[in-house]
C-alpha cells in the first residue's frame, strides 16, 4: 500500500461529495414520506413535503457549487477533475428526479395514484430508495479510500456499485410491472400516459444511482 504523500495535505472532495450524498438520502425519506402521503385519502401534508424537498435540494445545490468552486488549481487531485465532477452531476441527477415525480404527481390530484395499482407503485418506490441509501455507503466507503488506498477498501467500494447494478437492475423489473398493468387495465389515456410517464420518472431515480456507481468505477481505476 502506498500513499501518494501530496494528498496529506489537500482536503478531499469527498468530505464535499459525502455532505451532498447525505442530502440526498434525507431528502429521499422526505420523498417517501410525501408519496405514502399522497396515495392516503384526505393527506394534508404534500405540499408542505413537497416544500421541503425542494428546500433540501436548494442546500444541495449550495453544496455542489461550493465543490465545484473549491476544487484545487494545478495541484494533484486523489481523482480525476471532470469525473469527480461528472459523478458529482450524476449524484445531483438523483435528486432532481426526486423532485420531478413529486411535481409530476401534484399536476394532477384526482384519480392521482388509483389504489388498484398503489401495490406496484410502492414496490417500485422501495426499489428506487435502496439505491440512494447504497449511493451514500459508496461514497462514505470511497471517502475512507481515497484516504488510506487500502487494496480492501478498494474491493468493498467496487462490491457496492455492483449492488448499484443489481438494485437497478430490480427497479427496472418493478418499473416495466407497473408499466404492464397500467396498459391492461386503465382505459383512459391521460390516465395512463400521467402513471407511465410517473413510473419512468421513478425508474429514473436509479438509473442516476448506477450512473454515479460507474463514475466511481471510474474514479477507482485511475
Amino acid at each position: 500500500m502506498r500513499i501518494p504523500f501530496l494528498s496529506l495535505f489537500i482536503t478531499s472532495p469527498f468530505d464535499g461529495l459525502q455532505e451532498h450524498a447525505e442530502k440526498v438520502k434525507e431528502c429521499a425519506w422526505i420523498f417517501q414520506h410525501a408519496i405514502e402521503c399522497h396515495m392516503v385519502h384526505n393527506c394534508k401534508s404534500f405540499t408542505g413535503l413537497r416544500e421541503e424537498v425542494i428546500r433540501l435540494e436548494s442546500e444541495a445545490d449550495v453544496i455542489k457549487r461550493r465543490i465545484r468552486g473549491h476544487i484545487p488549481v494545478g495541484t494533484f487531485m486523489q481523482v480525476d477533475k471532470f469525473q469527480l465532477f461528472r459523478y458529482l452531476k450524476e449524484q445531483d441527477n438523483v435528486l432532481d428526479s426526486l423532485e420531478d415525480v413529486l411535481d409530476w404527481i401534484s399536476y394532477r390530484e384526482e384519480p392521482g395514484i388509483p389504489e388498484v395499482h398503489q401495490k406496484e407503485f410502492f414496490l417500485l418506490i422501495d426499489s428506487v430508495i435502496d439505491p440512494i441509501e447504497e449511493l451514500s455507503r459508496m461514497v462514505a466507503e470511497a471517502r475512507k479510500y481515497f484516504k488510506n488506498y487500502s487494496d480492501k477498501q478498494r474491493t468493498l467500494v467496487k462490491e457496492i456499485i455492483g449492488n448499484l447494478r443489481k438494485q437497478e437492475h430490480e427497479a427496472d423489473k418493478a418499473e416495466d410491472l407497473v408499466k404492464k398493468k397500467v396498459f391492461n387495465m386503465e382505459k383512459d389515456p391521460v390516465t395512463v400516459f400521467h402513471l407511465v410517464r410517473l413510473a419512468e420518472t421513478l425508474g429514473a431515480i436509479a438509473d442516476h444511482a448506477e450512473n454515479a456507481g460507474d463514475m466511481m468505477r471510474a474514479m477507482l481505476s485511475r
